[in-house]
């Protein structure tokens, strides 16, 4: 694997899990929960999706014991969340939180299906299992805020755009394609997907 690659990948891994990380911060602060509901909401939203991955695929430790360096981040975020919501609204704009809240979809649906392949599991599962990685952080965090869950009340794709990227990924990996170009290729399928069907404000027939 190149270094450049792999750099990307984790800078990638590290933009997802914050950019949830931040949509969980700004769900509780609409919520007006305090630090500790902040805390939880946040790291639901970030490791929900790979905790419940590794929960049907019996992994462990899971994710976020590994990399407790997350775990810390988000804590301080949860602290300093009304300063850093301040912040996050000067410097960023909702275009860019979509763009990053994108890039963690489709990384961590193509991170999920590929652990379900190692996991030996069929084709239709594994990608069920990325769909899952990917979605259930904000199911989550919705659940944990009293909502709705967005990907049942919002017919634009999203779920739908994680399920054709995972296919992809899998139809790259059947192909022997290498494998980190793969994981870039369908994240960025997805990525792409997401962007224009938001774009076009185009919606799931009812």
């Amino acid at each position: 694997m190149h270094p450049r690659l792999t750099l990307a990948i984790s800078l990638m891994e590290a933009l997802a899990l914050l950019s949830y990380a931040l949509s969980g911060l700004i769900e509780a602060r609409k919520r007006r929960l305090d630090a500790v509901g902040a805390f939880l909401v946040a790291l639901a939203t970030a490791f929900g999706g790979g905790t419940v991955r590794d929960v049907l695929l019996s992994r462990r430790p899971f994710y976020w014991v590994e990399h407790q360096d997350y775990v810390l981040i988000i804590f301080v975020m949860a602290i300093f969340a009304p300063i850093l919501l301040r912040m996050t609204t000067r410097l960023f704009d909702e275009r860019m939180l979509l763009v990053a809240d994108a890039i963690g979809l489709g990384l961590f649906s193509i991170s999920g299906t590929s652990a379900a392949l190692d996991a030996q599991m069929p084709a239709f599962t594994a990608v069920m299992m990325g769909v899952i990685t990917g979605v259930f952080g904000g199911v989550m965090r919705d659940v944990l805020c009293n909502e709705i869950p967005l990907i049942l009340r919002d017919s634009r794709p999203y779920a739908v755009c994680a399920f054709a990227g995972c296919w992809l990924y899998l139809a790259l990996e059947r192909i022997e394609f290498d494998t980190i170009y793969a994981v870039l290729v369908s994240t960025a399928f997805i990525l792409v997907a997401r962007l224009v069907t938001f774009k076009l404000d185009i919606r799931l027939p009812h």
